[in-house]
This record gives C-alpha cells, sequence and structure tokens, in this order.
C-alpha cells in the first residue's frame, strides 16, 4: 500500500510516518513528485496499520496497491523517473542512444567504435566483456580484460559505459568499471542476482525474458528496487514468437504498456529485437515513435567478421549515424530532448577495421 501526504509536508513529519511504518514490521519507501509524496509500504498488508496511518495528521490517503510490483508501479511513483548518470539524463522526455559492439575484443576495436558512437551523437557505450552463449563452445567474451578496456575507451571519448553482468560474483567488479550494468534476457528471473544489484547503487537495465509477461518483467524489477537500488531502467528486446524470419518479434506494444504501469524508463534494443541489419533502422524510429525513453544498437567497423558471429544485426558506423540524424529529427517533432555531440560528415566515410 502507499501513504500519500502533501509535498508541504515537513521532513520531521514524513520520518513520524515512516518510523510508524517501520515499527510495525514494514519498509518504507519514499518518492516526492511533483505535487505529492508517495510512501510506498512494502509488507503483508495490514488493515490496523492502514488504520494508523489514515489518523496520522498530514496523511491524506491510504490506498492499497493491488499490483504484486510496488515500487515499480505508477501508482507509487506518478512522476516519470529520469536517472542522472555523470550529466547524463535517461528518461522522461530525454533520448538516450547506446551504442557498440556485442563484445570487446581489443583494446583498438573498442577504442575505434567509441570514437564513432560519440562522434555520431551517441551518449553510452555499450561492450560485452562476459557473454551468455546459447553453445558452450562459443565465445564467451575476454573477462575483466575488456572491462579495462572499455572503460578507457569510455573516458578517453566521453561516453558512459554499459556491459552485461551474468552472475552475482561479478556484479562488484563490473560495477567498478562500468557506469550502467546490463542483465541479459536469460537473467530476468535470476533471483539471486537480482537482489545483489538491488545493494548497489549503479544502474541497471534490465532486459525483458523472451518469454515474459508484462507483470513478470515488473516484478524482475521490483526485486532491484526493493533491495535499495532505485535505478532502473527496463528494455524490450523482442519475444520469442512462431515467427522465424527475425531473430526476436520486437514488442512495440510493450513500450506504451510498461509507460502506462511502471515510472521507470524504457529502452529499446531492435538489435537483438529483430536480428537483421536492415531491419534495425526502421524498427528504432518505430521505438522512438512508440515513445521510447532510449536506444540500446549494436554497431560494429566489421561486423561480418565480429567474433561473436552476431554481425548479421550490426550497423555499420555510418549507417549508425544516419540513422542518429533521423532520430534527431523525429525527437523534434516528438518533444524528444536529444543532447548530442556530433562530428562533421566525413568522420563516417572511412573507419578502422580492428
Amino acid at each position: 500500500m502507499i501513504a500519500i501526504t502533501s509535498n508541504k509536508t515537513s521532513e520531521e513529519r514524513v520520518r513520524d510516518i515512516v518510523k510508524v511504518i517501520e515499527q510495525a514490521g514494514a519498509q518504507a519507501h519514499i518518492s516526492r513528485g511533483v505535487d505529492r509524496t508517495v510512501i510506498g509500504i512494502v509488507g503483508q498488508y495490514e488493515p490496523k496499520l492502514a488504520e494508523h496511518l489514515r489518523s496520522m495528521k498530514d496523511v491524506e490517503n491510504v490506498i492499497k496497491i493491488s499490483k504484486s510490483y510496488k515500487l515499480a508501479s505508477r501508482d507509487f511513483h506518478p512522476d516519470d523517473t529520469i536517472i542522472e548518470i555523470k550529466g547524463v539524463k535517461i528518461g522522461g522526455n530525454h533520448l538516450t542512444i547506446m551504442g557498440g559492439p556485442c563484445a570487446v575484443e581489443s583494446p583498438e576495436q573498442i577504442d575505434e567504435i567509441a570514437r564513432l558512437v560519440k562522434a555520431a551523437g551517441g551518449q553510452v557505450l555499450r561492450g560485452g566483456a562476459f557473454k551468455p552463449r546459447t553453445g558452450p563452445y562459443s565465445f564467451q567474451g575476454i573477462g575483466v580484460e575488456g572491462l579495462v578496456m572499455m572503460a578507457e575507451a569510455g573516458k578517453k571519448h566521453g561516453l558512459l559505459t554499459i556491459t552485461e553482468v551474468m552472475t552475482p560474483e561479478t556484479v562488484d567488479v563490473c560495477a567498478e568499471y562500468a557506469d550502467i550494468l546490463q542483465v541479459g534476457t536469460r537473467n530476468m528471473q535470476n533471483f539471486d542476482l537480482l537482489r545483489k544489484l538491488g545493494e548497489t547503487n549503479t544502474p541497471v537495465l534490465l532486459k525483458r525474458g523472451f518469454s515474459a509477461t508484462y507483470d513478470e518483467f515488473l516484478n524482475a524489477a521490483e526485486y532491484i528496487l526493493a533491495g535499495g537500488n532505485p535505478n532502473v531502467m527496463l528494455c524490450e528486446r523482442g519475444i520469442r514468437t512462431f515467427e522465424t524470419y527475425t531473430r526476436n518479434t520486437l514488442d512495440l506494444t510493450a513500450i506504451p504498456v510498461l509507460q502506462q504501469l511502471s515510472h521507470l524508463p524504457v529502452i529499446s534494443d531492435p538489435s537483438h529485437g529483430t536480428g537483421r541489419r536492415e531491419l534495425v533502422e526502421t524498427m528504432s524510429k518505430a521505438s522512438v515513435a512508440a515513445g521510447a525513453n532510449g536506444l540500446i544498437i549494436e554497431m560494429h567497423t566489421d561486423p561480418d567478421n565480429s567474433m561473436t558471429g552476431d554481425g548479421v544485426q550490426s550497423l555499420f558506423p555510418d549507417q549508425f549515424a544516419n540513422l542518429l540524424k533521423d532520430l534527431e529529427k523525429l525527437g523534434a517533432v516528438l518533444g524528444k530532448t536529444f543532447d548530442t555531440e556530433k562530428a562533421p560528415a566525413e568522420a563516417f566515410q572511412s573507419w578502422k577495421v580492428v
């Protein structure tokens, strides 16, 4: 349930309300909106506690939230959550672009791609150091060495970095080198991992499981939020259907639905959502038109020879740059703020294949 007070309520009074909640054996999470302060109460619903809170001065209302996810619900936090990382804002009217290779392969490769992501106007460099692969003999990433390479490239070119974390044991080392931690589709319901991520303050991009319902997806986010980490982004990356032409079916409906149900930023992954380079640009634009707060896009200087073998869904640098130009125009029409620093067009006429 939630307890609602006015934003004019003093901090001292809010602390008094929180104290009552905690004495009843529940947890309190405070969310300050434009017009009101909402205190989320996590624990078993107790009618006596509800009545006690209703009787307290400054408590305007107490509402029972029927959804199993409380903190992720827009009932708890009516305003859009905006996550700010080193000056980059994700959420609300801000459009954030994350770009880079599926995997970090070498210092030269990630440095060149970082240069091109920045030149095109991207804000976040993506790259995997630990790779969950379907087959045990596929390339699994180069581990901590890859994290170091990406961190150096991101710092050099003024980009945030995002990388996938696979186990609770690697959360701390990934958080040491990356600005955002990504949870892949196969780990969406790895609850030990989600609980560990809840103990950190590092922003998390949670990808939807390829067979997960919206309810299951938001409950996975709830694990992280309930652990104390409020910096969660949801990522629609396509679901498994009967169709085999594309790698997955990108569920565009998920974008507005999740934004109705939750206050968390929603990012779209058209690369994994389609698995086909020729569809990435179109579905990127469709995602933004549907309301996505950002995109995470695979880009590689030599995608057909990438170590992961996923090059068929990676854009070439000039395609990535042209897409971002179009997204800037589209964003203006939709009222999206697209803060970019772009290089001249000739920066993309040639690039190093490393």
